[in-house]
């Protein structure tokens, strides 16, 4: 699966709020479902913003957000979970197994412009 940034990236910094907990971390999320694909698309007021193809109903658009990430992080589906947000488009999810910098790594890596040349 490849991710398709729509506009240019902001960079991930601190202000971006993933938090560690326990034994990983929290990553906010605000979703777009019903969207025309699946992809991330930037940051939006300190949270991953993420399209999703996948209308919200009966809990399809989450299920579908934590395949979705799980496979752009590289992560078995089990660890990620919803934490809050199951009927908000603002979501906090867990991340388990990856402290908050080795996630902000990884999607310093997703969200960076692709290198041309």
């Amino acid at each position: 699966m490849s991710v398709v940034i729509d506009k240019p990236p902001t960079p991930v910094t601190a202000s971006f709020a993933i938090r560690d907990i326990p034994d990983g971390c929290t990553l906010p999320v605000r979703v777009h479902p019903g969207a025309r694909r699946n992809a991330i698309t930037g940051i939006h007021d300190g949270a991953l913003k993420v399209s999703l193809t996948t209308p919200p109903t009966d809990g399809r658009a989450n299920q579908s957000l934590i395949a979705f990430l799980a496979g752009e992080l590289h992560l078995p589906r089990a660890r990620v979970t919803l934490l809050t947000g199951a009927t908000s488009r603002s979501k906090s999810l867990r991340i388990a197994g990856l402290s908050a910098a080795q996630l902000r790594a990884q999607l310093r890596d997703t969200l960076a412009p692709p290198k041309t040349g």
